[in-house]
């Protein structure tokens, strides 16, 4: 490989004064967006990077051509039937984003064009529609749009009839909205300028001009954000407003869109519940009475408050329930037992009570699409890391299923039965057992010294399930074994799984991916020469925490938009996020948590050692994690680390914390990672 000038970036002293400790920080300087220097220093970055991958052209080139020959370019989704049209989405060939259409009444009704999103993102780098939101009468569409990628929607309006948009336009909302039923009134939520917290929900009138929209609920409390939404009977509009520990909802008739919002439970410290409703009851998923892993309650609409909600599917200690649906004759539960999904249909007269039947441990498995109460029809999703994805139609009554659509692979040589999945356990540092799902082709021989790939997250509670990846036989055809690691912070074994994996258990995270990859390694998957990690956001600081901890472990490191600067994102409450975290990370603005995360905080941590090859992957403008983070992270491992490895930082100057918006592009930055990896492995075709 080439040698070229090593970027360094200067050094200005900041020190961060907190709990009467000071921090030293070089490259605070970085956190000033668009100053002329940091653009600078972000380019020097990206010419390095450009110029030190200038070998691995080509072969970026052929995976992205590989991974998409293998996409059905002209694809269709399944069909949904919602207040009398079928609305469903295409991809067509060569077009980077979707075709929104919707039929009257029956499939084979003319097409009717909602949204061509490739003509709207002409001449934007960076695009993408969320939030569509019809009228009662059919005739109007709200939808949200971002041209920048730090998810400040603008709602706009359409008149279907006659398929032009509204002059008026609504900014800096979160993008969705929700139609009373009167067809003219609608409900939308604000972000804070600053923040981007979801602070504010207003009342507009279709057709006024944006300033006469009203406030109808504004919520203080800087820990929570707030929400709106309609029931799936379609006849109470909602309010949730929450933290990571509390909830609170309040509702309206959805016909009556003037009248007070009456709310359900004030909040409770803690008490956690969100609402569905059926006839005469509302329907909670809740944590009340110590219930850690939920419940469902019920209780009548004319009296919501908690002390009128009774039990309807009891709490249990080994079962996290993690969702739920209503249907005129059925209660479908979604739930996870030893760490595996479930669902579960259940009969209101409780004659009836089963599960659907799922005969592996690397699969993923959920409801969707289901909109109407009046059907014995379930929706379904599944796929493995084998299985490529399939929608499926399920009868309650006869427990007849169909498929009505598999996810296509445009490679006559790919064949399913070619790959073998496992899931195992390796042993934490407390005795606990963590689980790895694992995925290779059958032909691979242990003992061999097999690159594999090991991925993790665990925060927030966000399980990653076992799932089939198109771009992923990329790797797996080439002699990889890819891996998850359920580590703590995720909800994998339940609500417990979850707190044992947070505020001052975090390090628990870390330390289980480091035994997932100990693991790997005792029982022959790989060997330390051949293991690689990868993580993104909070996944990004799983990376750059085991990275301090056991960079002897692994060869090369992908992380992307990584949150690794905790300690000072977290004391900025100006910056997006931060507050609504608090009961995630702690408040370092109290002594015990600050030193406490101080301790794991992969930019603190940075010391002079040896350290892998490392890609850093983020968008510029990123809401989540600031660009500022990796970026002075980068700087630091440049200043301290003792060897030769890679140390590649690429910037997207034009994306934000998901990357690029278009299908092709996002597919390239799979490639970037691929060849990153299969270089260092000295594999190139």
């Amino acid at each position: 490989m080439e040698s070229h000038k090593v970027p360094v970036a200067k050094k200005i002293v900041h020190v961060h004064k907190s709990h009467g400790q000071q921090r030293i920080d070089n490259y605070h300087w970085m956190i000033k967006r668009d100053a002329p220097e940091v653009i600078e220093s972000l380019n020097k970055e990206n010419e390095y990077y450009e110029k030190m991958t200038a070998h691995t052209s080509q072969l970026k080139e052929d995976l992205f051509e590989e991974i998409k020959s293998r996409i059905n370019e002209d694809d269709e989704s399944v069909p949904y039937l919602w207040n009398g049209y079928w609305y469903y989405t295409k991809m067509k060939k060569g077009m980077s984003y979707p075709f929104y259409y919707r039929k009257r009444d029956t499939l084979e009704a003319n097409e009717e064009l909602l949204f061509d999103v490739n003509e709207m993102a002409t001449d934007h780098d960076f695009f993408q529609l969320t939030g569509m939101s019809i009228t009662p009468d059919n005739k109007t569409v709200s939808y949200g749009v971002d041209t920048i990628g730090r998810r400040q929607y603008t709602i706009y309006f359409k008149d279907l009839e006659n398929d032009e948009v509204n002059k008026h336009s609504i900014e800096l909302t979160t993008g969705g909205a929700v139609w009373a039923e009167d067809n003219q009134t609608l409900f939308f939520v604000r972000k804070d300028e600053q923040t981007l917290r979801a602070h504010k929900i207003y009342k507009y009138k279709l057709g006024d001009k944006p300033s006469t929209a009203t406030v109808v609920y504004q919520e203080d409390d800087e820990i929570f954000n707030c929400y709106v939404y309609k029931s799936k009977s379609r006849d109470y509009i909602m309010i949730k407003s929450s933290s990571s520990l509390t909830d609170e909802v309040r509702f309206i008739k959805a016909d009556a869109p003037n009248t007070d919002f009456t709310i359900i439970q004030k909040r409770t410290e803690e008490l956690e519940y969100s609402v569905l409703h059926y006839g005469d009851h509302f329907y909670m998923m809740t944590n009340k009475d110590d219930a850690i892993n939920f419940k469902v309650m019920k209780t009548a609409i004319d009296t919501p408050q908690m002390e009128n909600w009774v039990d309807l599917i009891p709490h249990n200690q080994d079962i996290l329930l993690e969702d739920f649906e209503i249907f005129n004759n059925y209660l479908v539960i979604s739930d996870r037992f030893n760490g595996l999904n479930r669902i579960r249909i259940k009969s209101w007269d409780d004659t009836i009570d089963y599960f659907l039947p799922f005969d592996n441990e690397t699969y993923t498995a959920f409801t969707g699409g289901n909109y109407d109460f009046n059907t014995t029809k379930l929706r379904y999703q599944y796929n493995s890391l084998t299985t490529p994805p399939s929608v499926i139609e399920f009868d309650m009554d006869t427990k007849e299923e169909i498929i009505l659509k598999t996810q296509k692979i445009q490679d006559d040589s790919f064949n399913p039965n070619d790959y073998a999945s496992e899931r195992v356990w390796a042993t934490a540092t407390d005795g606990k057992k963590i689980p790895i799902s694992l995925v290779y082709k059958k032909s691979l021989k242990k003992e061999t010294g097999n690159p594999l790939l090991l991925y993790g997250y665990g925060s927030y509670g966000a399980t990653i399930d076992p799932y089939f990846s198109i771009s992923r036989l990329s790797l797996l055809n080439r002699g990889f074994v890819y891996a998850i690691a359920h580590v703590r912070g995720s909800e994998y074994l339940g609500r417990p799984w979850y707190e044992d994996g947070k505020m001052f258990h975090k390090r628990n995270t870390f330390t289980d991916f480091i035994a997932c990859s100990e693991h790997l390694i005792k029982e022959n998957y790989t060997t330390a020469s051949h293991l690689y990690a990868s993580g993104g956001s909070a996944g990004g600081l799983l990376m750059g925490a085991i990275m301090n901890m056991a960079p002897q472990l692994y060869k090369g490191i992908l992380s992307a938009v990584p949150f690794v600067d905790v300690v000072s994102t977290m004391l900025d409450d100006s910056i997006p996020l931060t507050t609504g975290e608090y009961d995630e990370w702690g408040n370092p603005n109290n002594k015990e948590s600050y030193e406490y995360m101080l301790s794991y905080s992969p930019y603190d941590q940075v010391v002079a050692q040896e350290y892998p090859n490392v890609l850093v992957t983020t968008g510029y403008h990123d809401s989540q994690v600031q660009y500022w983070e990796p970026a002075k992270w980068v700087a630091k491992l440049r200043e301290l680390k003792t060897n030769d490895n890679l140390l590649l930082f690429k910037t997207d100057m034009k994306s934000g914390h998901s990357g690029a918006s278009g299908r092709y592009d996002a597919l390239k930055e799979v490639a970037i990672d691929f060849a990153f990896l299969l270089d260092l492995e000295q594999i190139d075709s």
